[in-house]
């Protein structure tokens, strides 16, 4: 049996026994009278029928056979004739609130699309099913695209098979799956709608944390009399919702309901040997337009230009707004506006911005993600412009946190790497952020590509093309960014390099993979570092190496050799580790059973070990907990045996339908000892003074940021500070985004878009005082967060849609104070969170061209309480003596 064969018999039903009819068949010479309605509904998910938004279409169908095969008596070519049409709100409204009171049909859709709807129309179907090998239905190439797709909503809802079994059709929505189960005059037909496949694409966020679901459902039960179509009733049901927050969604329902009223003598069979005979011989102006539904360009009218809606949201995006929720609302916005924008509308706004707005307008068009935009982007910025750092970044980060990238824009980033940089860092931030474009192609299945395939020649050997510390780091960092696979060996090899940078790279990008991933090589690999057993590492390489010990699945080998260290570590080093222990028991991170099963053994887990003291930590607690989400954090803190911070890691998790690194920032620094004659730790007697801030931000390595680098750069430092922290990451950042056109049975369209938008400010500080003995890093966190969420049904001539949203604005700051006036020094840690606004909304509306509408709103707000998230008591108790002024 051929492959063509195998898949048309597998693809429609077309072999059925002699004993009985396959479809519904029609009579010759009589005219079947039915009832039509077709209404669509859109509210929040939970909503109920009557307060939704929506309208309904009424109309007659006659239904009359023109054709069939004299070999076949369930080969049918039949016509359908829609009259007297209404249009009427889907739910009962009181006059204000009825848009359509007073209207009529006609003057609601117009003369034009009123004769088009109302001229008939021909499907060919052969055993109850639309032809698959044919553009099976017939109408007029010059009728309006939401016209023709009504009807093919109703010659749809005709197709039906008689026998139970599983089949792949044609229809209106597309080509789909389809179960029939048949019981005695009654045949129910449940579509799967996710297996159908239509010529309209959207795109969604890759992060199932940050994404949207989306729940459908399609039955239709036909009800039959003498093996014919008595009523059929058909309800349709999308529902999304945003991940983090299911209270955020939208639904559509369809329905639609036929029912026979009758028969009457109608015309004679024609006569001819094919359809397509047949359908010109009726009138030559027919057509085989196909059974699947086509696009539909919505137009809107009267809608400002981008610039003018530009003019009308810049005072919301400047900096000092940033922190506002009408920031990312009035962003979101912009964005909508770009995607349906050309270059030179894009470039006029860019080059009308003012200084102060312009980084946020570069984070929208950036974030658009259309050919235009990026066109825009590229032609504006100038790479060999030292002075256009900022913008340059602002557009490097846009394209990192990109929710659908595409080759083009990974293969820009490739071209910009070719040519010269004004600023050494936006070279480095380029090679960084191609790494993340790397591994978001390559979630979709985009490995092969070739822009991929010459972006990851380009980092693979870029490590080892260089002896310049900061290109070994910058490629480093972007293959942290890209999750490959292949690149594994080098981080393994990189770990036991004899620059300390290097380790911690590699180190850190070793503990995001999979632990299937992590081979014995690379675990011996990074426990000879933290063992030390070939050469002498820095405390903070030997932290990070017990963190991927421990995150990647340890046998009770690795973990009783890690208990047994502790005691002859570095007097700090002891302290963290032991504290890192109890923390994952505590918290019941994976690794707590093999570490409980090892502390059984008293050589292992004693007092001696155990009573180590120190002002090191690893704490783990809940930032927030929900049905929907669930937020976790963890804080590290590395101090040097004289009271020096050497590294403070701060983690922040999200969980929902999978799980997120929401964002990661380690504040690294070392040697500082000569600064208060301190006596530096094995191991790091040599090490130049250092300050710096890594951020990992949504999975997305961040370009680090230094705060100063050698012992003059320190000391113009200190005699400089202000107690001003310095930007680590400014911005707007769309994490959301979630587009599709949903075709209903019915024909009519629905239109999915969701979005979410974050205004974020993270900044990093440190202060030193020789004449008080002490020092203090910050960390600061401030942000808004809005997601909208709009299902809209737009049909040209009348529209109903809803949008749900809701918003936050907070801020969450990390202070760390240590004094070193006296061994042992005293550390307070401090992770605050302030009171802070919630709000949801809810807004229906409906319109008709005419320009008449009516929308209708619902809000509820609330203040969240603020708090200090618990650390340890040992934290406690010294926050008290360093915040105790008669101590």
């Amino acid at each position: 049996m051929s492959p063509f064969f195998t898949w048309w018999l597998t693809s429609c039903v077309s072999c059925v026994s002699s004993g009985g009819a396959a479809g519904p068949r029609l009579n010759n010479n009589q005219l079947y009278k039915f009832s039509y309605t077709t209404e669509v509904l859109v509210d929040k998910a939970r909503g109920s029928k009557e307060g939704s938004a929506g309208y309904k279409i009424s109309s007659d169908v006659d239904v009359n056979l023109v054709w069939r095969d004299p070999s076949s008596k369930d080969d049918q070519l039949i016509q359908l004739a829609i009259s007297n049409v209404r249009i009427d709100p889907a739910t009962h409204r009181s006059e204000k609130k009825n848009i359509l009171h007073g209207s009529t049909a006609e003057s609601v859709l117009g003369k034009t699309k009123m004769a088009a709807l109302t001229k008939p129309f021909m499907v060919h179907l052969r055993n109850g099913k639309v032809r698959v090998l044919a553009k099976a239905f017939y109408s007029f190439w010059a009728e309006p695209a939401t016209i023709k797709n009504i009807k093919r909503g109703l010659a749809s809802l005709l197709q039906v098979q008689l026998r139970t079994g599983k089949v792949v059709e044609n229809d209106v929505s597309g080509r789909c799956t389809v179960e029939y189960k048949a019981a005695q005059g009654q045949v129910t037909r449940t579509k799967n709608l996710e297996t159908c496949k239509t010529a309209e694409s959207g795109f969604t966020t890759h992060s199932q944390v940050l994404g949207v679901s989306k729940k459908s459902s399609s039955v239709t039960v036909f009800t039959l009399e003498d093996g014919f179509i008595r009523s059929a009733v058909a309800e349709e049901t999308h529902s999304l919702a945003v991940n983090a927050r299911r209270s955020a969604a939208a639904k559509v329902v369809s329905r639609q309901t036929l029912t026979l009223v009758g028969t009457e003598a109608g015309p004679l069979e024609a006569a001819g040997k094919d359809v397509t005979g047949v359908v010109k011989s009726i009138d030559a102006k027919f057509a085989a337009v196909g059974i699947m539904a086509e696009k539909v360009k919505s137009q809107c009218k009267g809608c400002p230009s981008l610039f003018e809606h530009w003019q009308s949201q810049q005072k919301q995006l400047e900096p000092a707004s940033l922190s506002k929720a009408t920031a990312p609302r009035s962003f979101l916005a912009l964005i909508q506006s770009i995607r349906k924008a050309s270059k030179d509308e894009i470039l006029k706004v860019l080059k009308s911005a003012s200084k102060t707005t312009l980084p946020q307008v570069v984070d929208a068009v950036t974030s658009s993600q259309t050919e235009a935009s990026l066109d825009a982007m590229l032609e504006f910025l100038n790479f060999t412009d030292a002075k256009g750092l900022v913008l340059q970044e602002r557009f490097l980060y846009a394209c990192g946190f990109s929710s659908h990238p595409n080759e083009r824009m990974l293969q820009a980033l490739l071209d910009i790497s070719k040519g010269k940089f004004g600023s050494t860092d936006i070279k480095e931030s380029v090679v960084i952020i191609m790494g993340a474009l790397i591994h978001k192609l390559c979630q979709k299945g985009g490995c092969d590509l070739p822009a991929v395939v010459q972006a990851k020649k380009l980092i693979l050997a870029g490590p080892d093309s260089t002896e310049v510390e900061s290109e070994v780091q910058m490629y480093l960092l972007a293959l942290k960014n890209s999750m490959l696979p292949e690149a594994i060996p080098i981080f393994t090899k990189f770990a036991e390099s004899e620059v300390g940078a290097y380790n911690t790279i590699a180190l850190t990008a070793l503990q995001r993979y999979n632990v299937n991933l992590m081979t014995n090589e690379v675990k011996q690999t990074v426990n000879r570092v933290y063992h030390q057993n070939r050469r002498i590492y820095e405390k903070n390489v030997r932290a990070a190496a017990a963190d991927v010990i421990l995150s990647s699945n340890p046998s009770y080998i690795e973990v009783k050799n890690l208990l047994l260290s502790i005691g002859n570590l570095p007097h700090e080093m002891n302290k963290y580790m032991l504290s890192k222990i109890q923390d994952i028991v505590r918290f019941q991170l994976p690794a707590s059973k093999v570490i409980q099963k090892a502390m059984k053994d008293m050589n292992s887990a004693n007092y001696n070990r155990f009573s180590k003291v120190g002002s090191s930590s690893a704490y783990s607690g809940f930032m927030a907990q929900s049905a929907d989400v669930t937020s976790t954090y963890s804080l590290d803190i590395l101090y040097s045996g004289s009271g020096i911070l050497r590294r403070s890691n701060m983690n922040i998790y999200g969980a929902s339908k999978g799980a997120i690194l929401l964002q990661e920032k380690e504040f690294r620094s070392q040697g500082l000892e000569s600064l208060i004659a301190a006596t530096p730790d094995e191991g790091e007697e040599d090490l130049e003074s250092f300050a710096g801030m890594s951020a990992l931000l949504f999975d997305i390595q961040l370009r680090p940021v230094t705060f100063f680098k050698g012992y003059s750069d320190l000391m113009s430092k200190m005699f400089s500070m202000t107690g001003e922290p310095m930007n680590v990451v400014k911005g707007l950042i769309l994490l959301t985004d979630h587009s599709e056109v949903i075709t209903l049975q019915s024909g009519l369209k629905a239109s999915a878009e969701f979005q979410g938008g974050l205004a974020i400010d993270i900044s990093g500080g440190m202060e030193i005082s020789l004449w008080y003995r002490e020092s203090k890093t910050s960390v600061n966190n401030r942000g808004a967060f809005v997601v909208t969420g709009n299902v809209t049904v737009d049909m040209d001539f009348m529209r109903a849609g809803v949008e749900v949203s809701f918003e936050t604005e907070a801020s969450l700051d990390f202070i760390t104070t240590v004094q070193f006036s006296e061994y042992p020094f005293l550390v307070c840690m401090q992770m605050d969170k302030a009171t802070f606004p919630f709000s949801e909304h809810l807004t229906k509306y409906e319109s008709l061209s005419s320009g008449k509408s009516i929308v209708s709103r619902k809000s509820k707000k609330q203040l969240v309480p603020g708090s200090e998230f618990p650390l340890h008591q040992e934290n406690s108790n010294m926050c008290k003596k360093v915040f105790d002024s008669n101590w």
